[in-house]
């Protein structure tokens, strides 16, 4: 079973940039999707970025394309979510989350770091 940790986050001011980072561990060898979701308070957990493997193309939500970038390390099993020009709106709890193989469900999730973006 593989664990998942994020670290990373804390206070910033709007406009500021945060990076967060996530690091997948235990029984696992390789990793095929690695993404990142939010959950503001009182609000669902949302999409925020994803890449595979191969580190081809990544996928961002509407909200934080062109603010947000996702990168990955496969032999680390690593990902790192870079956030700039960050709002007031960013202010979230950040999950990281892996998907084992392609195809496969968002299986193993972190415990989260909490981003607050202040005014």
């Amino acid at each position: 079973q593989a664990q998942v940790e994020e670290s990373g986050g804390g206070l910033v001011q709007a406009g500021g940039s945060v990076r967060l980072s996530c690091a997948a561990s235990g029984r696992v060898e390789t990793v095929y999707g690695m993404g990142w979701f939010r959950q503001a308070p009182g609000k669902e957990r949302e999409f925020v970025a994803g890449i595979v493997q191969s580190r081809s193309s990544a996928v961002y939500s509407d909200s934080v394309r062109g603010r947000f970038t996702i990168s990955r390390d496969n032999r680390r099993n690593m990902a790192w979510l870079q956030m700039n020009a960050l709002t007031p709106e960013d202010t979230a709890d950040y999950f990281c989350a892996i998907k084992i193989v392609k195809g496969a469900n968002w299986s193993e999730w972190g415990q989260g770091t909490q981003v607050t973006v202040s005014s």
